[in-house]
């Protein structure tokens, strides 16, 4: 945009702290066949505790760990608030400046247009808030969205810093519980932010309620290799090349083993497009790229 008149930032509404629960003394009983077939075969999204007694907590998975879920957004966020500073050099070391190709593609495949609202989940330090807030012109409106402070921090810092206002607002939003009205949005992206939400069926379900009829909602995420060399090279790149990056440029090599575990429990492309469809959307797709290291999922809400 040429010109702005006014600079509109919302304001950071910050969470309330999660509270710690107690710990929950286990008994070691040996567990019934029933109970050990449905474990088993319970999805690999968002793992419950199959106990069924009173004292029972749910679990799911952080990275290739199991916690209880009511601690999983505290440990993402501690992941994010370390990485933040240096994200978004990392994400062109880790990927050889590929990430700013899988991203361009994403926009192109929106349709966003003038006036158009947009919705950017996860959206980190902004680029897809800033392609967008040019696509949409002043009579249009970008809100970003971020669970982490501090990576919604340092996304309008930047933003600001090379004079991307006036038509974008910054929020601080769980994407499971997104505080926007129903039928609000042109479009809604969430970018390599979907793997780090507890509940994916809960964000999808509600990405699907705010977007207007007939909006699109995109997902950027990294998703499973189509080959088996891919994929051997693959492995052997995230967990020996990733966190001694980590380690050498942000002096945390713990965040980034967990980034590449996070990726292994994502649902392929298949599961997600499942997901998609079991949630309401319509016409749902998604393009492989870089021999399917990430995926772009696409669907319509009726």
């Amino acid at each position: 945009m040429d010109s702005f008149i006014e600079v509109i930032v919302a304001p950071l509404y910050q969470r309330r702290p999660v509270k710690k629960l107690l710990a929950v003394r286990l008994v070691k009983t040996k567990p019934a066949p029933a109970i050990r077939m449905a474990a088993l075969y319970s999805g690999d999204s968002d793992m419950t505790d199959p106990r069924k007694g009173s004292d029972a907590e749910p679990t799911t998975h952080f990275g290739y760990k199991t916690v209880a879920e009511s601690q999983k957004a505290e440990k993402v966020a501690e992941v994010f608030h370390s990485v933040a500073a240096k994200y978004d050099l990392m994400n062109d070391v880790l990927s050889g400046g590929m990430h700013r190709l899988w991203k361009r593609f994403t926009i192109e495949l929106s349709g966003v247009r003038t006036g158009n609202r947009v919705l950017d989940i996860a959206g980190g330090t902004g680029d897809l808030a800033k392609k967008f807030s040019h696509l949409v012109g002043p009579t249009g409106e970008v809100v970003l969205a971020d669970i982490n402070a501090s990576m919604l921090k340092v996304g309008r810092d930047r933003l600001l810093d090379r004079g991307v206002a006036g038509n974008i607002k910054f929020v601080q939003a769980d994407a499971e519980k997104l505080p926007f009205p129903d039928n609000h949005f042109d479009c809604v992206t969430i970018a390599f932010g979907l793997r780090n939400v507890t509940h994916k069926e809960e964000a999808i379900g509600s990405m699907l309620r705010v977007l207007k009829p007939g909006g699109r909602l995109l997902v950027l995420e990294f998703s499973k290799p189509t080959n088996k060399v891919m994929s051997k090279v693959y492995d052997a790149y995230s967990f020996a090349f990733m966190p001694l990056a980590g380690k050498l440029i942000t002096n945390d090599s713990e965040s980034y083993r967990y980034l590449a575990e996070s990726i292994r429990m994502h649902p392929d492309q298949e599961t997600l497009k499942s997901m998609m469809v079991q949630a309401g959307f319509d016409r749902v797709t998604y393009h492989n790229m870089t021999s399917g290291i990430v995926a772009l999922h696409r669907g319509i809400k009726p």
